[in-house]
This record gives structure tokens, C-alpha cells and sequence, in this order.
């Protein structure tokens, strides 16, 4: 007997999504509109260089996305088919979706949504805050469930991003604070939600093996090469963006390093884990996000870098199997440890590094939602002085933590509906459940057995 799931929800997925791309088609069909050509042959040069100097960039960050943390997510030996659709299908959702949402809220004129290079960009901005959140309920949830995170997600961060950078005018260029902090408790906040107050013992499905690793590294590989991308593709071209690259690339280098020695002392036989290699090596391209672009010298970041790898192991040494065992929380892809503990210490770094800096050694950060975010920020500085800015960087992450936890809860607590039904606990994190899996021989992969369907009819 083949394992699949119930009717209702196999049918809710196509006809929600159809009715999602329809629904976006007439949208743009109505109302969306490229920006007009420029007239003049300056102008047209202009944008030509603006055009070479971000899409590089751009497809950097699309590799991230798609390959790089789809890779990174295979660490769930049976399930890689599935974080590696999901997530390819969360992106381009969720892209869509903030288009439409950041359309009608900024780029509205006469009528028209005017859509530009910079604007997809930003649009997946918001897409990558729903990818890093669903990691904590990763495998036991069904797309539909996934759907409806994203759906409630990525309004959520536009208004916090708005409120965070535009009202607040934190210095996050980045994203430490806006993307990572944010995502991360927003997922916890769902977690917890939809979890409830149950005690959930090892999944027997969910322990790597030595080829679901392998693929998990060659993901933090993918991301560590192209991170500085992501940090710097919203800097100004010049010395701003230069600084958040090289600033990036000596965090995440000592990120690295210090991963290999914190791992290794921490194990009792001097071994590697390959979780903290694959967590702890990108930690400081987390935490480096939100003073990427500052002046300052470079071993601070590489003291960031090696702090932030040295909190991650950490996490994943005590402070998991203590919420685990004292809050009940379900956190599949250990999103606290990469996003949620670096961001907090990147958030705490910039207090510090604005305390000690100048007014004149930051460069300029373009806002998502407009206009210069940056320049108004160091105008509110010159008024308040360093703390004034320093109390602002501690407003903002309480902003990012406060908010995302509070939506994750409410959305958490959506997934409970039955329309939405989570997979049976026996068929979780198995691809059988939403892919045909024939081996070689043409009959059923492992994971589609009889027994196996049994126990989920009963459940």
C-alpha cells in the first residue's frame, strides 16, 4: 500500500497555488509595470553601470538561496528531495508575494507598480527570512503549512523592516537584525505554537548519515564563498561596499577556524562534529551583517568572526538540549544557533562599534523600502550623539525579537487548523510522503512501506 497523504490537504496545495498565481497574474496584468527607459544617452549609461555593478551580485545571492541552503538542509538523510523542492517553491512564493506587498506600499505611482532590478531584490530579502524561519519546523510540517508561514511572514517583516530601519534608523546593512534576528524567532515562535507543550523524542528518520552530511557541507561551502555578497549588495559602490566585503570575508575566515578548534575541544575524543561545521562556519557572516560597512579595524572583525563561531558551538552544545528539555522546543534545523545567537551578538557589536566610532566612519546602506535609511540615521546621531544611535541598534533587535515571536506564536497556532493537517509523526521527514520514490527496480523506495501506512491510517 503506497503512503500519500490525506485527499484534502494533496488537493489544497495545487488549487491554493493556482489560485495564488492566477490571483498574481491578473495583479500584474492591471497594475505592474517596468520602470520607464531613459531618454538620454548619460542616463542610459548610468543605469547601464548601476545594472553591472548590483546583478553580479544579485546572481550571487541566487545561488545562495537555491543551491547553497537547499544543500544545507540535506542533513535529514531521507527527506533532501523535499527541503530541496520546498525550499525552491518558499523562495519564489514568498518573492512574489512581497512584490506584490512592497508594490502597493512603496512603489505605487499613478496607479502603477514600477518594478525594477532593486526591487526583486528586495522582495527576496523577504523571501530568505521565510526560508531561515520554516527551518525550525522543518520535516514536520506539510507544504500547505509552509504556505501559510510564508503567506503570514513576509508582510510581517516588511512592517518590521520599515519600523526597524525607517522609523527606529538602525544601522543594519546586512541584515543581522532585520533578517536573521527576526527569522529566527519568528520560526520559534511557530515552533512553539504548533508544537505545544510536547516532549518530541529523536525521529529515528532524522539522524545524518555520511552522504546527507557531505551534501550539508558542500552547501556551507556554497554560502560561505558567496556570503559577501549578500552583506554588501546594498552598500554604496565604493569604499562602504569594499569595507563590507572585506569585513565579511575576515568574519567569516574566523568564523571557520575557531569552529574547527571550539568543536574539536568540546567533543570528549577531539573529533569534529559536522553540524557545528556546518553552523559555526557561516556564524560570522551572520553576526558581522549589522557593522559590515563601519570603519573600523579589521581584527574586529576577526574577533566578531571567532565569537560568534565560539557561540554557536556553544548553542549547540548546552543551550539546544536545554530549551529542548526545559521549554519543550522543537527546533529542527537549529536556526537558534546560526541566526539567533549571532544575530544577537552582531546586534551588540554595533552598539559597541558606534559608542566608539566617529560620526563620519560609516559609509551608506540603501534602504529596502527607499530612499537613504543610512544618511537619516547619522542625521538622528549628529542630534542624539553615539548612545542616542547605540540605544536605537538595542531598540531595534528588542523590535526584531519582541514582534517575531509574538506573529510566530499567532502563526504557529494557524497551523493547528485541520484544513491544515500535519503529517502523521511516523511518516515525518521522509520524501515518500509527497514524491512517487521508485528505486531501481521500479518498486517502492524505503520509507513507502506497508506498516508505515498502517500506522498513519491509525493515527
Amino acid at each position: 500500500m503506497a503512503v500519500s497523504p490525506p485527499a484534502c490537504p494533496r488537493r489544497l496545495l495545487p488549487l491554493s497555488l493556482g489560485l495564488f498565481q492566477g490571483t498574481l497574474l491578473l495583479f500584474f496584468t492591471l497594475f505592474v509595470t517596468y520602470d520607464e527607459p531613459s531618454v538620454q544617452a548619460e542616463d542610459a549609461s548610468v543605469v547601464a553601470n548601476q545594472l553591472y555593478s548590483i546583478f553580479p551580485l544579485f546572481q550571487d545571492i541566487q545561488v545562495m538561496l537555491v543551491v547553497g541552503l537547499g544543500l544545507l538542509l540535506t542533513f535529514l538523510p531521507r527527506y533532501g528531495l523535499s527541503v530541496l523542492t520546498h525550499n525552491f517553491l518558499l523562495l519564489n512564493f514568498s518573492t512574489q508575494w512581497a512584490l506584490v506587498l512592497q508594490g502597493l506600499f512603496h512603489h505605487f505611482q499613478h496607479g502603477q507598480v514600477h518594478l525594477d532590478l532593486r526591487n526583486l531584490l528586495t522582495a527576496e530579502f523577504a523571501a530568505v527570512t521565510v526560508l531561515i524561519s520554516v527551518g525550525a519546523v522543518l520535516g514536520r510540517t506539510s507544504p500547505c503549512q509552509l504556505l501559510v508561514v510564508a503567506a503570514c511572514e513576509v508582510p510581517v517583516y516588511l512592517a518590521s523592516e520599515w519600523a526597524i530601519v525607517s522609523r527606529l534608523g538602525v544601522l543594519d546593512v546586512g541584515g543581522t537584525i532585520t533578517i536573521h534576528v527576526f527569522s529566527c524567532y519568528f520560526g520559534l515562535g511557530v515552533s512553539k505554537a504548533l508544537f505545544g507543550a510536547v516532549h518530541w523524542p529523536v525521529h529515528p528518520k532524522e539522524t545524518p548519515t555520511p552522504h546527507s552530511d557531505l551534501m550539508s557541507l558542500v552547501g556551507t561551502l556554497i554560502l560561505w564563498v558567496f556570503w559577501p555578497s549578500f552583506v554588501a549588495i546594498l552598500c554604496q559602490p565604493g569604499d562602504a561596499q569594499q569595507r563590507a566585503i572585506l569585513n565579511t570575508l575576515l568574519a567569516m575566515s574566523a568564523s571557520a577556524v575557531t569552529t574547527v578548534v571550539a568543536s574539536s575541544l568540546l567533543e570528549r575524543d577531539g573529533k569534529l562534529s559536522p553540524s557545528h561545521l556546518q553552523n559555526g562556519s557561516l556564524a560570522g557572516g551572520v553576526a558581522i551583517g549589522a557593522v559590515a560597512n563601519m570603519a573600523m579595524p579589521p581584527v574586529a572583525a576577526l574577533t566578531l568572526g571567532s565569537l560568534s563561531a565560539v557561540v554557536c558551538v556553544l548553542g549547540f552544545k548546552f543551550l539546544t538540549p536545554f530549551l529542548a528539555r526545559k521549554l519543550l522546543l522543537q527546533d529542527q534545523c537549529s536556526i537558534h544557533n546560526l541566526h539567533g545567537l549571532p544575530g544577537i551578538l552582531g546586534a551588540a557589536a554595533s552598539a559597541v562599534a558606534i559608542l566608539v566610532a566617529s560620526k563620519d566612519t560609516s559609509g551608506s546602506q540603501v534602504s529596502p523600502t527607499g530612499g537613504n535609511a543610512r544618511e537619516a540615521a547619522w542625521g538622528r546621531w549628529g542630534d542624539s550623539g553615539a548612545g542616542g544611535q547605540a540605544l536605537c541598534q538595542v531598540a531595534g533587535l528588542a523590535v526584531a525579537i519582541g514582534g517575531s515571536l509574538v506573529t510566530g506564536l499567532l502563526t504557529g497556532a494557524a497551523l493547528r487548523l485541520p484544513c491544515l493537517a500535519r503529517p502523521p509523526e511516523q511518516l515525518c521527514l521522509d520524501d515518500s510522503l509527497y514524491f512517487k520514490m521508485m528505486d531501481q527496480g521500479g518498486s517502492r523506495g524505503p520509507g513507502s512501506t506497508t506498516e508505515e501506512g498502517v500506522l498513519a491510517l491509525k493515527e
